[in-house]
């Protein structure tokens, strides 16, 4: 409630803020008590948001004043040019799933779920009882808590069939989220001017990890069924690729599921170039019709690199991810995670185990599937009312995300800039493609805060995208 009351006071301040001149004195903060009902800690809590955005100042003594804008020296950085020389890679300054939105903004762009579908009360409480323990001021071991690599790889060998031998506690090394893995994977295995085929679209990190790891993104179409295995074969032999990056449960952003058969198509393509699938299966929780089948569970040679995360799942905090790797390649991969980072906290692989094995878990887990039916379909059918001209080749069987295709010809940054003037974030689908798009897409999330305002959003989108086809 006290978020809540905050996030109101914040916004109601820079509505008025927007219409005072600098200077002006702020309310003071009895009298925003009264006006919003809201106690002395709610309001302090809104007033530093306002200071860190830099729209208050506050003088001791005095009171809160709009804060005045100051005409400071221009400064010259242009020595830092010669210093840095040319990029080795353009990589964007900020993603767009990574902007921060303010509470009035309804945010459909961001690739994390909204807190009331994360587990808050065994989080808070793992964490606590985490940092009373030895784990608050211990060093973990460079490949991971030893309890916690046990329990991705019990969780991998539980779904593993017979006579295919499952990974050990010794397969598993522990990173500090999927994105630093991926970066890990392909420092070690690809190598820097080496290619690396991408599904495309595909996850828009895994993107940037190949850029700033200096490895080639080769693309390879993509559907909701995953890619033609006959594209795939193609593109292994004609540029001489070692490594594969999918998605086969609920790829972002399309939300596809590979079936069992294309699956085992993709393995053999794998298995018979002598190549390595890097499997994320960062969506293995957001089922809602279907579960999610880890292909490294039809793997004991080696061929696959299975990349699990609990950023998304257990908390954007907590950000402790896994890579199960066989062979060399588990060699590989630790020695660059030891030379990059060293170990990842105890104290977070300490309290994201302790969630994981709590009976709660599975509680949360059994609602969640349901959560995310209502919040899919609800933007689904907003969109089909208020924006008939954007198309889903398919309804994802699970995931955050629908992609949606808008019509030809759309001016997607003009979109974007019409829609965060009217209060709604999307995420171009521009990000998506290692190449050229194949179209004007765009990725909604229907995990975000505030469900209840998706219809909003969708009339804001549907009348942005009717000025142009106007």
């Amino acid at each position: 409630m006290s978020d809540d009351s905050s996030s109101r006071i914040v916004a109601g301040l820079r509505a008025w803020i927007a219409q005072a001149p600098p200077g002006a004195q702020v309310p003071s903060n009895r009298a925003l008590m009264a006006q919003y009902g809201a106690g002395p800690v709610t309001v302090q809590k809104a007033m530093r948001t306002l200071g860190a955005l830099g729209l208050v100042e506050s003088r001791p003594g005095v009171g809160t004043f709009v804060r005045a804008v100051r005409t400071a020296r221009a400064l010259d950085y242009g020595w830092q040019t010669a210093a840095l020389g040319a990029p080795r890679a353009r990589i964007p300054t900020l993603s767009t799933p990574l902007r921060s939105s303010s509470p009035d903004m309804i945010g459909l762009h961001a690739g994390y779920p909204d807190r009331t579908l994360l587990p808050e009360r065994l989080v808070r409480s793992a964490l606590t009882r985490a940092a009373r323990g030895a784990a608050a001021l211990a060093r973990s071991d460079a490949a991971g808590l030893p309890e916690l690599r046990a329990w991705f790889a019990t969780e991998l060998a539980e779904a593993t069939p017979a006579g295919v031998t499952p990974p050990a506690a010794r397969d598993v090394v522990i990173v500090p989220g999927s994105q630093s893995g991926l970066s890990s994977i392909f420092r070690a295995l690809v190598g820097f001017g080496r290619p690396v085929l991408l599904e495309s679209p595909t996850y828009w990190g895994a993107i940037l990890a190949a850029a700033q790891a200096g490895v080639r993104a080769v693309p390879v179409p993509s559907g909701p069924d995953g890619p033609d295995p006959a594209e795939l074969a193609r593109a292994f032999d004609e540029t001489g690729a070692r490594v594969l990056y999918a998605q086969p449960n609920y790829a972002n952003p399309t939300g596809a599921q590979w079936s069992g058969e294309r699956a085992e198509q993709v393995l053999d393509v794998v298995r018979s170039r002598g190549a390595f699938l890097v499997e994320d299966d960062w969506a293995h929780d957001f089922g809602i019709d279907t579960t999610a089948h880890p292909l490294a569970t039809h793997d004991d040679a080696g061929h696959v690199i299975y990349l699990r995360s609990l950023t998304k799942n257990v908390s954007p905090s907590v950000r402790v991810a896994a890579i199960v790797t066989r062979g060399p390649a588990r060699d590989r991969i630790l020695a660059d995670r030891g030379a990059e980072s060293m170990y990842v906290s105890d104290l977070l692989q300490t309290a994201a185990l302790d969630v994981v094995t709590q009976r709660g878990w599975v509680t949360h887990l059994r609602s969640l599937g349901q959560q995310l039916r209502a919040r899919r379909d609800l933007l689904i059918e907003s969109l089909a009312e208020h924006v008939p001209d954007a198309q889903l080749d398919h309804v994802p069987r699970g995931g955050l995300h629908l992609w949606a295709r808008l019509p030809d010809g759309t001016d997607l940054d003009r979109l974007l800039r019409d829609c965060e003037t009217e209060g709604v974030l999307i995420a171009p689908g521009t990000e998506s493609f290692p190449a050229e798009p194949a179209g004007p897409y765009v990725r909604l999330n229907y995990t975000g805060p505030a469900p209840e305002r998706f219809p909003d959003g969708a009339r804001v989108i549907g009348r942005a995208l009717a000025r142009q086809l106007a």
